[in-house]
């Protein structure tokens, strides 16, 4: 498996509706196993995105579907930045598959 953590910032004021950007683009993705938007309580402009897909070369093929597409073209006048990502290799967890380690 593949993952992201990662930290976005929107533009000041515009957390709820960059959050409703993402949330409406996070349909059919084939490989996503998992796209977890979360609030940062410490900052109100701040979004934390998790991701985990079945290998790294579903993540890629995503960002060009039309619907990811559309959803960037949308957020990016209200994206203020991206703070922090980091890529992951998840091995299991609730709602994942397990797999081996080593």
């Amino acid at each position: 498996m593949y993952g992201l953590i990662g930290k976005m910032r929107a533009t000041r004021g515009q957390r709820d509706a960059m959050m409703d950007v993402l949330l409406a683009s996070t349909g059919a993705m084939p490989g996503c196993l998992s796209y977890i938007i979360a609030t940062d309580p410490a900052d109100a402009d701040a979004i934390w995105v998790t991701e985990v897909w079945t290998d790294q070369a579903s993540h890629k093929a995503s960002l060009q579907l039309p619907e990811v597409q559309a959803a960037i073209a949308k957020a990016r006048p209200i994206i203020a930045g991206f703070e922090f990502q980091v890529e992951t290799r998840p091995v299991g967890g609730f709602g994942l598959p397990a797999v081996k380690t080593g």
